[in-house]
């Protein structure tokens, strides 16, 4: 049992790896960072949006934003699309893959960033989300563990994390890359917490 542990904590490390060492990754991540910024600054609100583990993170990205990361600080406008009364209503009424796009239609506005996470990149419903996001005027950052996916032409900022063959590891490196723009962000507006 130990060699497995072994095992699957050196994939993830090598995933870790990987991604340190890709500097096109590294720089989207900072571009990302920096729309996130720009949005903020002038009164926009972030959208985060995902499926399943996908979804966890979109929310925990948002609570860290609208509650605290390490210091204590103002909120920032940040909304994980997970109400389930609206999903549920959506879903029943106009299918599944709508949403987080019907979201969008109703509170998004052109400033505001969308943050779609998908480890495949082909999620229809962060597909549908995206698209509705760039009508808006809003600014797409996709976070996936592919490249040439169909969510990577919907981009402004195209985030890819290979984790690997799985999905897990591309969520292991998304919660990495969240937690560094949640930093990024942070250090911008609150320096004194650094």
């Amino acid at each position: 049992m130990i060699s497995h542990i072994q095992s699957s904590l050196t994939e993830a490390q090598t995933a870790l790896n990987n991604l340190l060492a890709n500097p096109q990754a590294l720089a989207s991540i900072e571009a990302a960072a920096q729309q996130l910024i720009t949005s903020l600054a002038a009164g926009g609100r972030i959208f985060s949006c995902g499926n399943g583990g996908s979804m966890c993170d979109a929310m925990h990205f948002a609570e860290e934003l609208t509650g605290r990361y390490r210091n204590n600080r103002r909120g920032m406008a940040a909304i994980a699309i997970s109400d389930p009364s609206h999903m549920s209503c959506v879903a029943n009424d106009f299918g599944y893959e709508h949403v987080f796009s019907r979201y969008l239609e109703s509170h998004g506005r052109a400033g505001d960033v969308l943050i779609g996470i998908s480890t495949s990149g082909n999620s229809q419903t962060i597909v549908n989300a995206a698209t509705v996001a760039r009508e808006l005027g809003m600014k797409v950052i996709i976070l996936t563990g592919r490249a040439a996916t169909r969510l990577e032409p919907l981009a402004d900022v195209y985030v890819n994390t290979p984790g690997g063959q799985y999905a897990d590891r591309v969520q292991e490196l998304h919660i990495k890359v969240l937690h560094i723009l949640i930093e990024l962000v942070e250090r911008h507006f609150c320096p004194e917490n650094y």
